[in-house]
């Protein structure tokens, strides 16, 4: 089956797009550069955790729809859903969109659509643009080149992709109408045409109104241990006001959206970005607040009964009931609470994961079943039911125990 669209990346966001599209009739080829997920994806199976991808990935491979390489192949529409992470002190990189571009390139002919999903700063679309025609300057006003961010949820990602609206834009209004038509096959929810600066910016000021938001709730959560009063008794009442709606602390941000996205902005925009900026130390700060109270409590224990704590740290992933590690603050306070716990005996949990590279890791029953300190950095469903001892110092980050 000669596939109509190529999808460039097959990771959180890539392969779930890869599959609703297969699964709506139209034949998908993927690609990503590990050899690993492409044999995986190709025999049915999927590399991630997200809940009824599995089923989608499955079904759209054995239909035919849905086929995985390491290299794009000559196809009509063409998706770029790679990372675009940062480098340096938070400078936007996006090398690994360029590089997509670059491979995509030498296939493009008269008609095709050019799409980036993926995160960019704003400009990039235009950049992209730019590169393919000084390579390509004989497709210049006959391919269709735009911008369409996923604004999913992961954990609900299937269903979101579907009945998510979508803002689409293109580098013309020809390019805009030519996207709106392909989504239009496979999203639900409406589709608002814009151009591909205005949708570039627009995924950015979500995020970073997010992370905002987050940073009042963080802010919160330290003028709270500090006055003794119990912040998720206060939001709750704060909340009952009918224009206020507070968000709930936690150990920082993580994730490749909220904790990335506003950096693209205060690079480019330092002196009109002065708010974003706060709210991200603000989110940083946070977990360094929270690897902080682990170990004053690990000191304190010590003192108290003459030897060290047994310490368990509840949840890595950067949101609760997945697999997702990316920009975890939860990482970043196990890493600091391990570098300076001398012997003491420390169990890692995170139960949406099998085995880590740098962590040993404990089933939850057994950890807290072990540990005179629990630091509980992430809402897992699984710790919601956990009995815990009355002598143990339990340290709740995030609301598991509100």
């Amino acid at each position: 089956m000669q596939a109509k669209v190529v999808t460039v990346g097959l990771g959180y966001i890539g392969l779930p797009t890869s599959a609703l599209i297969a699964n709506s009739g139209i034949a998908v080829h993927g690609v990503d550069i590990s050899q690993h997920v492409v044999d995986t994806i190709n025999a049915g199976r999927i590399h991630i955790v997200e809940p009824d991808l599995d089923k989608a990935v499955a079904k759209a491979v054995a239909d035919g729809y849905l086929k995985a390489g390491t290299k794009p192949i000559e196809a009509d529409t063409y998706l770029v859903v790679v990372p675009t992470p940062f480098k340096g002190d938070h400078q936007p990189d996006i090398s690994y969109v360029q590089a997509a571009t670059e491979g995509i390139i030498p296939l493009l002919k008269e008609g095709d659509l050019y799409v980036i999903e993926s995160t960019s700063p704003v400009g990039t679309t235009e950049k992209m643009m730019t590169l393919i025609f000084s390579k390509r300057p004989e497709l210049e006003g006959k391919i269709f080149l735009a911008y369409c961010p996923e604004r999913v949820l992961p954990g609900n990602v299937m269903y979101e992709l579907v009945h998510n609206d979508r803002v689409i834009g293109g580098v013309n209004e020809a390019s805009t109408q030519k996207a709106l038509g392909f989504y239009a096959q496979f999203v639900k929810g409406e589709l608002h045409p814009t151009n591909a600066r205005t949708a570039e910016m627009c995924k950015l000021t979500e995020n970073a109104s997010r992370d905002s938001q987050i940073a009042f709730a963080n802010e919160l959560s330290l003028i709270c241990d500090k006055a003794d009063i119990n912040v998720w008794d206060l939001i709750r009442l704060a909340n009952k006001h009918p224009r206020v709606n507070i968000l709930q602390p936690g150990c920082g941000v993580g994730g490749h959206c909220i904790a990335v996205d506003p950096y693209f902005l205060t690079a480019d925009f330092p002196m009109e970005s002065r708010m974003i900026a706060q709210a991200r130390e603000t989110n940083n700060y946070k977990s360094f607040w929270c690897a902080e109270k682990v170990k004053t409590a690990r000191l304190e224990f010590e003192i108290k009964n003459g030897r060290q704590p047994s310490i368990a740290i509840m949840g890595l992933a950067f949101k609760p009931n997945i697999d997702d590690l990316r920009e975890s603050p939860a990482i970043h306070i196990a890493e600091r609470v391990l570098q300076d716990s001398g012997d003491a005996d420390m169990y890692i949990v995170e139960p949406n994961v099998h085995e880590h590279k740098v962590f040993k890791l404990t089933d939850c029953k057994e950890a807290v079943e072990k540990a005179d300190i629990v630091a509980l950095l992430v809402a897992h469903e699984e710790f919601k039911s956990l009995n815990f001892k009355a002598d143990q110092i339990v340290l709740d980050f995030c609301g598991v125990r509100k």
